[in-house]
């Protein structure tokens, strides 16, 4: 089994995210972890949830534990991960040692994609739906998740996209919309379900929610207080997460 273009192209261009891997593995601990790694645990966890949703199964597993508690440790999807990084780390060692292939890594540094939003989830085409200059894109997540993706028809053919093709999501976190179980979503969104594991408060903004979804994917949100207390929702609560098709953005592997 092959791993997602995303996470291997992730695995090129933010390298010290897969190390932190390794520090999973000798560590049994994210506190440890991201110690041993010279990392805030927030950072840490940041890190890790990145990386399982870009993986087609969770890389990182964690025990029952309080915040900063509890223990973690790597997934068989996640030790064969980290074998295949330690592979190509001895390549790229070989690589350095040439001036004219070290030229070529920088300039594959500057064309590989970075963004600033906070949710990137892997998968596939599932269906393409005409809808006049735009199209309604059907994508299948880890664990048989559904969302859908709008984007111009312009776009579908430059991204040559077709059923089955790898892909991935690009969610900005204000753009999900949290809503109580018991809510009717807004028709046409996408709405997942998902479990709040943490909430961090901003002295003077919209506080950061962690969602994890059933799939074992995490989602963060962005929800003011206000919102929050009228919705009774913390830490453990059950939550839908809902968000317009048109607020998906779609990547491809270079």
């Amino acid at each position: 089994m092959s791993l997602p273009p995303s996470l291997t192209q992730h695995m090129v261009r933010r390298p010290h995210r897969i190390a932190l891997l390794q520090h999973v593995a000798e560590q049994g601990s994210i506190t440890r972890a991201a110690k041993s790694a010279g990392l805030s645990y927030k950072a840490a966890w940041d890190a890790i949830d990145e990386l399982n949703n870009l993986a087609q199964k969770p890389l990182v597993v964690r025990s029952v534990g309080g915040r900063g508690g509890g223990g973690a440790k790597l997934s068989e999807e996640g030790e064969r991960v980290l074998r295949l990084y330690q592979r190509l780390q001895a390549l790229q060692t070989q690589l350095l040692e040439s001036p004219e292939e070290t030229s070529d890594l920088a300039l594959l540094s500057r064309l590989m994609l970075r963004t600033s939003a906070r949710n990137q989830l892997h998968g596939q085409v599932q269906s393409i739906t005409p809808l006049g200059r735009n199209d309604m894109i059907g994508l299948q997540l880890a664990g048989g998740l559904v969302i859908h993706a709008q984007i111009t028809h312009d776009s579908t053919l430059r991204l040559e996209l077709d059923a089955g093709a790898d892909v991935f999501a690009l969610i900005k976190a204000g753009w999900l919309e949290l809503v109580g179980p018991g809510q009717a979503a807004t028709t046409g969104h996408n709405c997942l379900e998902g479990k709040i594991s943490d909430i961090l408060d901003a002295e003077d903004g919209p506080s950061e929610v962690k969602l994890d979804l059933p799939s074992g994917q995490t989602l963060c949100a962005l929800a003011e207080p206000a919102h929050l207390k009228s919705l009774k929702l913390k830490v453990g609560s059950d939550v839908n997460v809902q968000f317009a098709p048109s607020n998906v953005l779609i990547g491809t592997p270079l």
